[in-house]
């Protein structure tokens, strides 16, 4: 029989690639017919690299769910709603984590598996702050009072600073994007801004270079930050070994009566509309997005599921210093990102101005007409990119 070769494409951190090679290599002992190659790329190189080109050199993809109305649009990965049982859809509809299946459900139909799950969650050195008789803050002003002293780290990077923009439009009472002729309105938009202000105006300017790897690296490897109030969250770092130092982590903060709701990620596994193997590609979607192995083989080797039955798993938290049970009641609270084809467009410059005014201050309703800008023209539905 000859050999069917499956090629795809990933991010390049631990917990986007190293699940990937495991299962990949696993599947190839159960079908000796089948060899899965994995190559991981920036996040940058995600951006950047042409979509027409993903799709015609890779069969499986792995994919942020704001990119789902670019692939109803151009119809460039299988509707596997199509390929799949019904049942097995149900499944994974019913053991969704927060909003992540759903999240790649677009113009009636499912264009991904959610094969990972994450949103920005609190996490902390527990024996920096035992050592220094500090509780972990409960509430925004508990918060402030420590990002005074220089403890607290940000990742403040554009895209991060706009996903927390939308998180604190929500916590002043307005969900973004529910009007074509503003993204948020002014008053809840002024407010979001000079709430963040007070915040990361605490933070050390450095971390405005920081991604949220960055920042669970310098956590996990110095003692110079204490505790993070949200970052997209990363098990890996909660795994003894990992890292020189483990992370605990937890509930956003109180911000007025509410805690804080954080704005989800995490990927999907899409397969291109132009492999030779639908058959396999799909099958092996199917697998490795299980129940079964979502729980076990999947998390075992580092990965961070999209599959409920993992994060309620009593083993699953306990090789991950109950990472699932601390941050399942953020996701489940997480707000979804638009996913209209030329959002991509949107989410890649919104967060400059947001980020100029965080770091220099200024007039906050100039920040909101650009952002407005960027927002019309992303209306047009001209950008085709893979964002993840």
């Amino acid at each position: 029989m000859s050999e069917i070769v499956l090629n795809g494409i990933t991010w390049g951190h631990s917990r986007g690639i190293t699940p990937l090679l495991a299962a990949g290599q696993r599947y190839s002992e159960l079908n000796p017919n089948v060899t899965i190659n994995w190559k991981k790329r920036t996040l940058q190189e995600f951006a950047d690299f042409p979509l027409e080109k993903l799709v015609n050199d890779y069969d499986l993809l792995i994919i942020d769910h704001p990119w789902v109305g670019c692939a109803a649009a151009t119809n460039s990965v299988l509707p596997l709603d199509e390929y799949l049982p019904a049942a097995y859809l149900q499944n994974q509809s019913a053991n969704t984590v927060g909003e992540s299946h759903p999240s790649y459900y677009y113009d009636k139909h499912q264009w991904a598996l959610a094969i990972d799950a994450a949103t920005p969650a609190a996490s902390y050195r527990a024996d920096l702050l035992q050592q220094n008789g500090v509780s972990v803050p409960d509430t925004w002003d508990e918060l402030i009072a420590l990002a005074k002293t220089g403890k607290v780290a940000i990742p403040a990077i554009p895209i991060d600073i706009l996903m927390n923009f939308y998180m604190f439009c929500i916590a002043h009472g307005e969900t973004p994007f529910q009007q074509t002729s503003h993204v948020v309105n002014k008053e809840t938009g002024v407010q979001a801004l000079q709430s963040m202000r007070e915040l990361y105006s605490l933070i050390d300017k450095k971390l405005f270079a920081s991604n949220p790897i960055g920042v669970a690296e310098l956590m996990s490897s110095t003692n110079d930050y204490w505790y993070c109030p949200f970052a997209y969250c990363y098990t890996n770092y909660s795994r003894v070994g990992y890292a020189k130092y483990l992370l605990t982590y937890a509930n956003l903060v109180h911000f007025g009566k509410n805690r804080l709701r954080s704005t989800i990620g995490g990927t999907g596994l899409a397969v291109s509309s132009y492999t030779k193997h639908k058959k396999e590609a799909v099958d092996f979607a199917a697998w490795i997005c299980s129940e079964d192995c979502q729980r076990t083989f999947y998390m075992q080797h580092g990965g961070q599921p999209g599959h409920l039955a993992a994060w309620t798993n009593n083993m699953a938290n306990l090789l991950t210093n109950s990472f699932f049970h601390a941050v399942l009641p953020v996701m489940k609270n997480g707000y979804m990102r638009p996913r209209y084809n030329g959002y991509l467009h949107f989410q890649d410059h919104a967060g400059d101005p947001v980020q100029q005014y965080l770091l220099n201050g200024g007039n906050p309703e100039t920040v909101l007409k650009e952002i407005d800008r960027i927002y019309h023209h992303s209306l047009k539905g001209e950008k085709m990119s893979l964002s993840i």
